[in-house]
C-alpha cells in the first residue's frame, strides 16, 4: 500500500485519472520522475519567503503533465504555508480584456483561494477573519481594551480606524474602497450580519458588475474590473503576508487559450500584461508573489501567435542555450517538462496499482511482469513514439485494471493487444476553427 494515503485521496486519484484529468487531491502519491523540478521549486519557495517574487512558465506537450505539475506545486506550497490561487485560461478568461474576461480570471482565482487547512479552495472568508481578528487585537492593545470590548458597537470606529491605517500601509491602489469594503465585512462579522458579509465578499471577489449596485450595498464608489484586478491581487498578496503566510502563489493553466486569441492587438495586450507581471516580479515591485503559468511549446515559441511573437517576452524567456536533458537550469523563467522515461512510467504504474488495490479494498491479480508486458505492448504500437503521452498510458492501464478486477480470468495479453494509440493533440485545423469561434 502507498504510505499515508487516505481513502478520499485514493478515490479522487482513480476517478480523476480514469477520466483523463488531474486529481484535485493526493497528487503527491503519484509524483514520479519530477524530483529535480520539485527540489528546485522548494528552493524557489525559500527565495519567495525571503522577499523575492518569481514568474515561471512550465512548458510541455499535451498530456506531458503540466496540469499535474501545477497541482503538485500547490501541494508543496500549501505545506510551506503559502496561500495558493488557481485558475485556467479559457475563451472567457484572459489577462487583459475590456469586456469582463480579465475580471472573470480574477474571480476564478479568488473563488479558488486555498490554504493548508482549506486545500479545496474557498478560503477567502477564513483569511479575512484571521486578518481582522489580528487588526482588532492590535486596536484593543492600543486602546487598552479587551477583545470582548472591541466587539461592542461603541468601539467599532476604533477597529475601523485601525483597518484603514493597516490597509493604507498594505495597498498601492484602490486602498480607500478596499479598506471600506473590509470594514463592512468586519461590521457584518462582528454583528453576525450575514447579508453584509456576503455583499463585502461579492465586491472582493469582483462579482459586482455595476458601481451603482456596489454603492447601494456597501457605500463605495469603485468596483474591481478588467483594468485594476491585478492591483487587487497584489494588495491581497501583501495582506496574506501581513497575516503571517509565507507568500501568495498564483497558478494559471491552459495558457494555449492566450495563443488562440484571434486578433493580434488583443493578444499583444495580454502579452503586455504578462510582461508587466514578469517585470514586477523580477524588478522587486511586488514582494512574495509567485506566478506559475503552464502552456504548450507552441504557446511559448510560435513567433506568429505565441509569446515569442512579442519581442520583449521573447528576449526574457529564451531557454538557456547550454541546457540539455542531463544538464538542467531550473533557475530560468522557462522550465520544460521532459517526458518520463520507461523506468519512471513503470514505477508510476506500480504505484497506481497499489492505490487501486487500496481503493477497491482487495488486490487485483496482475504481476510486475504483466505490467512490463502492458508497457511493451503500449510502446511498440504504431504511432506510440509520436503520439503516446503519460495521460493515455495511465488511463489505459487503469481501464485494463478495471476489466481484470471484473474478470480475473481474462487473457491479459489479448486484453493488452486490443489497445490502440490515439493522437490526443488537437489538430491544427481544429485549433484554428476554435480561434475563429473564440
Amino acid at each position: 500500500m502507498i504510505e499515508g494515503i487516505k481513502p478520499r485521496e485514493a478515490t479522487a486519484i482513480i476517478n480523476a485519472l480514469k477520466g483523463g484529468v488531474v486529481p484535485s487531491t493526493g497528487v503527491q502519491h503519484i509524483a514520479v520522475g519530477r524530483s529535480r523540478e520539485i527540489q528546485a521549486f522548494i528552493k524557489a519557495l525559500e527565495e519567495v519567503k525571503a522577499g523575492q517574487s518569481l514568474l515561471k512558465c512550465w512548458i510541455g506537450d499535451y498530456g506531458s503533465g503540466k496540469s499535474f505539475m501545477l497541482h503538485l506545486l500547490t501541494t508543496v506550497a500549501l505545506k510551506q504555508k503559502f496561500v495558493v490561487a488557481s485558475a485556467d485560461f479559457t475563451p472567457q478568461r484572459r489577462l487583459y480584456a475590456n469586456d469582463g474576461r480579465g475580471l472573470a480570471l480574477y474571480t476564478a482565482l479568488m473563488n479558488n483561494l486555498s490554504i493548508h487547512t482549506r486545500p479545496e479552495g474557498g478560503a477567502l472568508p477564513a483569511l479575512l477573519e484571521k486578518w481582522l481578528e489580528q487588526v482588532a487585537a492590535a486596536a484593543a492593545a492600543k486602546h487598552q481594551l479587551t477583545a470582548a470590548d472591541m466587539r461592542l458597537q461603541q468601539h467599532l470606529p476604533l477597529v475601523e480606524a485601525e483597518i484603514m491605517e493597516v490597509v493604507r500601509q498594505l495597498s498601492d491602489a484602490g486602498s480607500f474602497d478596499f479598506g471600506t469594503v473590509v470594514m463592512r465585512y468586519y461590521e457584518g462579522y462582528s454583528r453576525d450580519d450575514e447579508a453584509l458579509r456576503r455583499h463585502a465578499l461579492k465586491w472582493l471577489k469582483g462579482e459586482y458588475q455595476s458601481k451603482l449596485e456596489a454603492r447601494q450595498a456597501l457605500g463605495v464608489r469603485e468596483i474591481i474590473h478588467d483594468h485594476n484586478y491585478y492591483d487587487m491581487l497584489k494588495n491581497f498578496c501583501r495582506l496574506f503576508v501581513s497575516i503571517g503566510y509565507s507568500g501568495f502563489m498564483i497558478n494559471l493553466d491552459e495558457a494555449v487559450n492566450l495563443y488562440k486569441i484571434p486578433t493580434a492587438t488583443m493578444r499583444e495586450r495580454n502579452y503586455e500584461t504578462l510582461l508587466a507581471m514578469y517585470n514586477d516580479c523580477l524588478q522587486g515591485s511586488v514582494s512574495q508573489l509567485f506566478i506559475n503559468i503552464a502552456g504548450t511549446d507552441t504557446f511559448l515559441t510560435n513567433e506568429r501567435r505565441g509569446l515569442f511573437s512579442y519581442e520583449a517576452l521573447k528576449s526574457r524567456l529564451q531557454v538557456n542555450r547550454f541546457e540539455s536533458h542531463e544538464l538542467r537550469d531550473f533557475s530560468q523563467p522557462v522550465i520544460r517538462l521532459l517526458p518520463l522515461n520507461h523506468n519512471e512510467i513503470f514505477v508510476l504504474l506500480k504505484n497506481l496499482k497499489l492505490i487501486y488495490d487500496f481503493y477497491l479494498g482487495h488486490s487485483i491479480a496482475i504481476e510486475d511482469e504483466e505490467v512490463h508486458r502492458f508497457m511493451e505492448v503500449m510502446y511498440n504500437k504504431p504511432g506510440a513514439a509520436e503520439f503516446l503521452t503519460p495521460r493515455e498510458v495511465i488511463r489505459d492501464f487503469l481501464n485494463a485494471l478495471a476489466v481484470i478486477e471484473a474478470d480475473p480470468t481474462v487473457d491479459k495479453q489479448q486484453l493488452f493487444n486490443g489497445i490502440f494509440i490515439r493522437d490526443e493533440r488537437p489538430d491544427q485545423q481544429a485549433v484554428f476553427n476554435d480561434i475563429e469561434e473564440y
